[in-house]
């Protein structure tokens, strides 16, 4: 048996020299002594592991392995550590089955049994509208227009964003004596959803080639669509959800609203589809750190480009709202000095400053994020992901199958992959990263 920590310079042939990769192995399921062996021990030496710091039903070790493909057990219970990526035609099967599933299957899959849905008329006060986000925890609600007598878009969080960030440059050219947006404190208690939507087309500035203004049409399905041509429909228009909109006449007159889907309400169907046939998917059983997709640090896991964005506590709210924006992403870490992650802020904690008015007595600039995080938790309630189920968390070494049931609950549109132990960030798998990898 070796004692931890310690790997003869041999490989599993008895070969000594060439390249080895440090690779972890980690058993998080407890227990008194956890021995690993495995096809680079020849299945007759056994490794001792080690409880982590601070964690002791988890345990670690590192081993050095030839590139390749390794089977090991611990404890008990197998591990599979693989070190090349996956094979193109697993991924190629996988992709083909779950997309004939979704093509094959409607909107209606995602209509509940019982529930409700939320809309705002356009000429709804915007404070009215974010203090109801707020009340009932959603993140967006379709608008209606009585005159026109139809659905013309949505309000969301990132609405909020951009309104508090127009007001609070008002407010800084205000102090310079000048004059900023046309949105201040005073006519955000009194402009209308209708207004702001006018005054966010002017600011964005959005043209087309024969150098006109023009607003964005209202993304929305029909209960007869397949599942797969929703999920694009949110793919391609980066929407975090899409309205299910039903009209039995052929002009689309009074239109009924079924649904708000969103890909955690696809990604729901796929799991429970495959939950008693996932040998036929290849992909699932992956470890997730082995599948090109995701944002992660540099040499944890196969990124998509994407830079990993992550605050301190301490940073102000400006900064964090600045990035949430710039960065185009719905959620960032919040982590300690030593990037182990306490909490995070998302687009939809925004809606919080809607209690109390609190929107109208801070500044960006000087609230702290860590302050910001407590408006919407109870006083009594203890900071950062113990509080409730606010991070979704996982290993690097966690399977495909689990990272996506986690991600088919309501409201995680996320998972950040942190160190076991430590729970130092190494990545975020967002739903559009699960879907853009699945559907190709």
């Amino acid at each position: 048996m070796f004692p931890p920590g310690t790997n003869p310079s041999q490989d599993a042939t008895g070969a000594s020299g060439g390249v080895l990769i440090p690779t972890r192995f980690v058993w998080p399921y407890g227990g008194r002594r956890v021995l690993l062996t495995g096809s680079f021990t020849r299945w007759t030496d056994h490794i001792l592991m080690s409880p982590v710091e601070g964690c002791p039903s988890v345990f670690q070790t590192m081993w050095n392995l030839t590139p390749g493909v390794h089977q090991a057990t611990s404890s008990g219970g197998a591990l599979q550590e693989t070190t090349s990526r996956i094979s193109e035609s697993d991924i190629e099967v996988s992709r083909h089955r779950i997309s004939s599933f979704l093509s094959t299957h409607n909107a209606y899959q995602l209509l509940p049994e019982s529930g409700k849905v939320i809309a705002f008329d356009v000429n709804l006060p915007v404070k009215h509208a974010f203090h109801i986000l707020y009340e009932q925890g959603i993140p967006v609600a379709p608008l209606w227009n009585s005159y026109r007598g139809q659905f013309v878009g949505v309000l969301s969080a990132l609405d909020f964003i951009l309104i508090l960030k127009q007001v609070h440059m008002e407010h800084c050219f205000s102090q310079l004596g000048n004059h900023g947006s046309n949105l201040t404190e005073e006519e955000l208690e009194t402009h209308t959803i209708s207004a702001w939507k006018e005054a966010k087309q002017q600011l964005s500035r959005q043209m087309d080639p024969c150098g006109r203004t023009f607003q964005r049409r209202l993304i929305y399905a029909g209960p007869s669509d397949s599942l797969k041509d929703v999920a694009l429909k949110i793919l391609q228009n980066e929407v975090s959800t899409v309205p299910i909109i039903h009209s039995s006449s052929l002009d689309g007159s009074f239109p009924q609203l079924l649904h708000i889907a969103s890909l955690s309400g696809i990604l729901k169907c796929i799991c429970r589809y495959f939950r008693h046939c996932s040998g036929s998917l290849p992909i699932l059983q992956q470890p997730i750190c082995t599948i090109p997709f995701g944002t992660w640090v540099p040499k944890i896991g196969e990124s998509n480009g994407r830079l990993l964005a992550m605050l301190r506590p301490n940073a102000t709210l400006g900064a964090a709202l600045s990035l949430l924006v710039q960065a185009g992403v719905s959620s960032i870490p919040i982590v300690d000095d030593n990037d182990s992650l306490l909490d995070t802020y998302s687009r939809s904690d925004v809606t919080a400053l809607a209690k109390d008015r609190a929107y109208a007595k801070i500044h960006l600039d000087e609230m702290q994020i860590h302050q910001a995080l407590q408006l919407g938790q109870d006083a009594s309630a203890p900071y950062g992901f113990f509080n409730g189920q606010r991070c979704q968390m996982c290993l690097h070494s966690d399977t495909l199958q689990k990272v996506m049931e986690r991600l088919a609950n309501p409201g995680v549109r996320r998972v950040i992959i942190v160190e076991a132990g430590s729970k130092r960030v190494e990545g975020i798998i967002s739903l559009s990263d699960v879907f853009r990898f699945l559907l190709g």
